[in-house]
């Protein structure tokens, strides 16, 4: 374990911080194992605060970008800095700023949850406070005196964040946290996550669902074949993609024709309309409304991930890609 960081190193990091440095800044960022490329020239910027997706089908890079990151392992070239010190050669020098959840969280299924995060506290020196204070933040204060293996999945993904969450750091990053929980689970881990972001930590969250981007998300980086291929603001990236509207019509190829008129962009899906390219849905209803064409349902669609990059890139992931992505 390594030991905190001395006054000095503190001020280093901390003036790094506040002079507008990214908290994570990668250049030309590059993992090879053997002949496969996994992390291929990676430019990447994370700012301070809120909550930064990186988003990619399974096999994008992900992961092995993350384990770089917090020192895990080596890149094959490229650089990276964490509150602008270099890693993982300086990383010593930031690693009590980081927490992160990669992969499962190991833990002891014998042991309670407070159990286990009073261990890893006493092993860096901390008090048993801090392990309830963690607990009540990602919502199982009182669960903390259950044991481990009897914790649903979804509880054993917040426990792990809570490890994450010990050492009060400025900068969490998560590996797929809502990967494989069901709906309850996914709403706690978003809940969480959202809490963080807007109580000034800042939260690298790795994902494939664009759904969980759009609602936790306030900038994305979008990775594929371990290239970056997009960044900035959610709304600016994928908003419009995933925003398009299903229009349930009596006539819908009258309905198409007048949609068409007007500039939008119309696919067919059985008997109802899937319409794109308009601000706000009611410009539908009211369009169709003075042709004499009246909605009977008028509801969001979201794009799933293939469609996404589709739009985004003009390639569909591989049969590979799909199967991972579900």
């Amino acid at each position: 374990m390594l030991d905190p960081m001395s006054d000095s190193q503190a001020a280093t990091t901390s003036e790094a911080a506040d002079s507008g440095a990214p908290v994570i800044r990668t250049r030309g960022l590059t993992k090879r194992f053997r002949r496969t490329t996994a992390v291929d020239g990676l430019d990447l910027e994370v700012r301070a605060g809120g909550v930064h997706g990186f988003l990619g089908p399974n096999g994008a890079g992900k992961t092995t970008t993350l384990t770089m990151l917090v020192g895990l392992s080596r890149p094959t070239s490229g650089e990276i800095e964490l509150f602008g010190q270099p890693v993982p050669r300086q990383f010593d020098r930031v690693s009590q700023r980081v927490g992160a959840l990669i992969e499962a969280p190991a833990f002891l299924d014998t042991w309670s949850g407070r159990q286990n995060l009073r261990l890893l506290g006493r092993s860096v020196g901390l008090s048993r406070t801090r392990v309830d204070e963690v607990l009540d933040v990602v919502g199982l204060g009182g669960q903390g005196g259950k044991k481990f293996g009897q914790y649903s999945l979804g509880m054993k993904q917040r426990l792990g964040i809570a490890a994450a969450l010990l050492k009060d750091p400025d900068l969490v990053i998560l590996d797929e946290p809502a990967n494989g929980l069901d709906p309850a689970g996914i709403r706690d881990i978003r809940e969480t996550v959202r809490h963080l972001g807007e109580h000034g930590t800042t939260v690298l969250l790795s994902s494939h669902n664009l759904a969980e981007v759009q609602q936790v998300c306030d900038e994305v980086s979008i990775i594929h074949h371990g290239k970056l291929i997009a960044s900035g603001a959610v709304a600016d990236l994928i908003g419009e993609q995933i925003s398009r509207t299903r229009v349930g019509v009596s006539d819908p190829d009258a309905a198409r024709t007048a949609l068409l008129g007007a500039g939008h962009q119309v696919t067919r899906d059985g008997r109802d309309l899937v319409v794109a390219g308009h601000d706000h849905p009611e410009e539908i209803s009211r369009l169709l409304a003075e042709k004499g064409l009246y909605v009977s349902d008028l509801s969001a669609v979201h794009a799933d991930l293939e469609s996404f990059f589709l739009d985004l890139t003009g390639e569909r992931l591989t049969t590979e890609d799909q199967e991972d992505a579900r």
